[in-house]
């Protein structure tokens, strides 16, 4: 029978109903999790108290620290599996191979002075991918302090092996010792204000949750979606999904990917997979636009059509297109990129103002396509001044049916989706976050304990916005994708996505930062974010 790296039932608040009340904080009971070896027993877990604030009628927060006695977590030093990188065949390393390896190399670290184990890892509960054994790790020793794993590890590498030092807490097999948890319940039957996604006005521009927080005078707020933090990869702050502030589209999706849709200022919120095709027409002619507001050329994630060396999702990753169509909108705050390719400068009516060489700003109330290869070709052959050149937009969900944004909608994504229908669904393979082919790719992202951020909807219609810290040994762990699954279903989740997690990973209440950001240099500058607002007058 397969064992399971989870917090099984994660964190039972009474029922979905206690998250309602208010006042004393509720008594949690935490089930063990399973490593792959043995379980940790259910008495070694012990009651957790979580203290609840409600910050407006209709907002509650509920902090605590879900702990487990029977944890024991150790410092210890991981020898690298040589890889190869499916998209590219570029040779790497992975941080578990196959039995075979794990034998080979057991002998080799014996033969060596060294005591090594191997560690069976299992498949967590994804939709998509394999079950039982996902390979093995080699591992050497276990430490009390990290300062004595180096020390250990110096000695392992100088041995000719690739090597890593670990904190056994952040295994997805084994049992972590403490995890500190904000929970945020935005009931919209009883707030009057709004909820919405935001990047503050210029989507080419990085800044904290708590900034944009405090600058909007917000009662609540987390980050939001995946963006681009180097030059490398694009334009630093644009998001890397779909995205849409006050009903405009800002960011084309990353194939069919998770998104949290906020209709009507939040009243409806709805958690879905969207696509988007956007396509250009002038008079008989079109062609395919597969950006908005990013680098032409670079996809950061994949995920369009044409894009090399996928055209799959694939997180973290950055993708080329030699023929690319983009378009730029007036949020679009930054320099307009320059290189070789065609330049075309729209106004309010789409009529086009002027053709040229790529750069300069986008107009007030106007837009800006550049092109690249044959989209280039296509804008040259097409683009007459005074003529128009239309852009239409189409956003659909997962069943093929086509959002339309009102003027108080907006869109954030990231990934994958945690819970559908009231059930754990988590397709990592199919969002890119995981892939089973490559275990060079994905593991450390999706079955190793990180900060997250998580987005639900409960039965009720109300909206479920999550925070676990990470990264802090006997401090706080974070969760595995297949943990923050379990945990959103346990609050009662009926739909759930991942959002942008680690050093992003931020709650802000009041205006103050209520978690522990896991960046060495404080809270991280991050692309879009949602923001919780009073109602205001008129």
């Amino acid at each position: 029978m397969r064992t399971r790296a989870a917090l099984a039932a994660a964190v039972a608040l009474v029922g979905v109903n206690t998250l309602t009340v208010s006042g004393a904080a509720q008594a949690v009971a935490v089930s063990a999790p399973a490593s792959a070896h043995a379980p940790v027993p259910a008495s070694a877990f012990q009651q957790v108290q979580w203290k609840t604030d409600t910050v407006a009628p209709g907002i509650q927060v509920r902090s605590g620290v879900l702990q487990n006695k029977g944890a024991a977590p150790v410092w210890t030093v991981t020898v690298q599996a040589p890889a190869v990188n499916r998209l590219t065949g570029a040779a790497t390393w992975a941080p578990l191979g196959d039995r075979a390896w794990a034998g080979t190399t057991e002998e080799k670290l014996r033969a060596a002075g060294f005591e090594p184990r191997a560690e069976r890892v299992v498949w967590d509960e994804y939709a998509d991918t394999p079950r039982g054994t996902m390979g093995w790790q080699v591992r050497v020793g276990s430490y009390a302090t990290q300062a004595e794993a180096q020390s250990a590890n110096q000695a392992v590498a100088a041995g000719g092996f690739r090597t890593a030092v670990e904190w056994t807490g952040y295994d997805g097999r084994q049992a972590a010792d403490r995890e500190s948890i904000h929970v945020a319940v935005i009931d919209p039957a009883r707030f009057r204000g709004t909820v919405a996604s935001t990047h503050d006005g210029n989507v080419a521009d990085r800044e904290t949750t708590s900034s944009v927080a405090v600058q909007n005078g917000s009662l609540l707020a987390v980050n939001g979606g995946f963006f681009i933090t180097s030059d490398a990869d694009g334009v630093q702050g644009t998001v890397a999904g779909i995205s849409a502030y006050d009903g405009e589209l800002e960011s084309m999706a990353v194939g069919s990917r998770a998104a949290l849709v906020m209709a009507d200022g939040g009243r409806h919120p709805r958690i879905t997979d969207l696509s988007t095709t956007v396509t250009a027409r002038a008079k008989s002619s079109s062609y395919a636009v597969q950006g908005i507001n990013r680098l032409p050329g670079k996809v950061r994630n994949c995920g369009r059509p044409g894009a090399v060396p996928t055209e799959l999702a694939r997180h973290d990753t950055t993708c080329t297109l030699p023929d690319d169509l983009v378009k730029f909108t007036p949020r679009f705050g930054a320099a307009l990129p320059q290189g070789a390719g065609t330049q075309v400068v729209l106004d309010s009516k789409d009529r086009v103002v002027s053709t040229g060489s790529r750069g300069g700003t986008v107009p007030a109330g106007g837009s800006v396509l550049q092109g690249i290869g044959g989209a280039a070709d296509w804008l040259t052959a097409h683009a007459r001044e005074g003529e128009r050149i239309s852009v239409q937009e189409v956003i659909r969900d997962s069943a093929g049916r086509q959002i339309k944004l009102g003027a108080h909608d907006s869109i954030v994504s990231a990934a994958p989706t945690l819970v559908q229908n009231g059930r754990i669904a988590i397709d990592a393979a199919t969002e890119g976050t995981l892939d089973p082919l490559d275990l060079s790719f994905g593991f450390a992202w999706s079955n190793v304990r990180q900060p997250r951020t998580m987005a639900g909807i409960d039965g009720r219609g109300r909206l479920l916005l999550v925070t676990v810290d990470g990264r802090q040994p006997g401090v706080s762990e974070g969760f595995t994708l297949g943990e923050a699954a379990r945990f959103m279903r346990s609050l009662g989740a009926k739909q759930a996505l991942n959002l942008d997690g680690g050093g992003s990973s931020a709650m802000v209440v009041g205006g103050k930062l209520v978690n522990i950001t896991s960046d060495a240099t404080g809270e991280r500058a991050v692309g879009d974010t949602i923001q919780v607002l009073p109602a205001r007058r008129g």
